[in-house]
């Protein structure tokens, strides 16, 4: 994914991505790289240049909880992103050792195809849709594959009409699989999605750079199903008990909206992605 260390990658990106003027910083004339300088933030921080630089390079392996604070404030760091840096330093004995992937349990998939009116899914660290029930395939119909959901919003032509504010799920995409890189840098599977879509989309590729960092949270969406029109969701996330890589993703409607009734047209149509229906028309034969 680089040349570097991933937190020497995170606090370059970091700090190339402000301005002097962002810290409180005189600008004068015409400046080498862009962004701070790493004399910048060492100032900022209150540590010595050669320290910073040996951080930012990789060279010192244990900084102090007080230093990372400070390196957090000199970058303006959200809590969300200080908490990446700080798993960044952590040593691999200190990572989370089940960190990985493992089958969705019997008891939420059962859970999941009980909810007949709300879409719901598991995604496992990479956005890999893991388990999904009926509504969730139904709701995805229009994509040839219901697999990953960064594949599906960059590559898959399907992604740019479905999701009606396409560049805020490419950027949510982006920054939650870097939340989950952060748990684990050295993830097979993360690597490989994040090469996959690098190589493939551009625009994937310049915001993996950006280094930005948030997990699922609560919020809204516009979509747009092909066959039943706009969707205008509620959307929530949570963390599956006894499996922290996972999560588990449920969309709702208002009752009584036009969602809800688009919901219900979908689940009486019983639709399915692309492949799965060439797949099974195939099977028919």
């Amino acid at each position: 994914m680089s040349n570097g260390t991933p937190l020497g990658d995170f606090l370059r990106a970091r700090r190339e991505a402000l301005k002097p003027h962002d810290v409180g910083l005189p600008e004068h004339g015409r400046r080498r790289v862009p962004g701070l300088r790493r004399e910048e933030v060492a100032l900022l921080a209150g540590v010595s240049s050669d320290y910073y630089i040996r951080l930012e390079q990789g060279r010192e392996n244990s900084p102090s909880p007080q230093v990372l604070d400070a390196v957090a404030q000199a970058l303006k760091l959200d809590a969300e992103s200080t908490d990446h840096l700080n798993r960044l330093c952590l040593a691999a004995s200190q990572r989370p050792h089940d960190w990985g992937e493992a089958d969705v349990s019997p008891q939420l998939l059962q859970l999941m195809e009980g909810w007949d009116h709300t879409p719901a899914f598991v995604v496992g660290p990479a956005l890999d849709i893991m388990a999904g029930n009926s509504l969730a395939t139904a709701l995805h119909s229009g994509f040839d594959k219901f697999d990953n959901l960064a594949r599906m919003v960059f590559l898959d032509p399907a992604g740019r009409d479905f999701y009606q504010e396409w560049e805020r799920a490419a950027h949510s995409c982006v920054a939650e699989i870097r939340a989950a890189y952060g748990h684990d840098p050295e993830s097979v599977r993360i690597a490989e999605v994040v090469a996959h879509l690098s190589a493939q989309s551009p625009e994937f590729a310049a915001l993996w750079q950006r280094h930005d960092v948030k997990s699922k949270s609560q919020e809204g969406k516009h979509l747009k199903h092909a066959q039943v029109g706009d969707l205008h969701i509620k959307f929530a996330a949570f963390t599956v008990n006894g499996a922290p890589h996972q999560q588990l993703v449920v969309y709702q409607a208002e009752p009584a909206s036009p969602t809800a009734a688009a919901f219900e047209t979908l689940r009486s149509m019983g639709t399915q992605p692309k492949q799965a229906r060439a797949e099974a028309t195939d099977a028919s034969m």
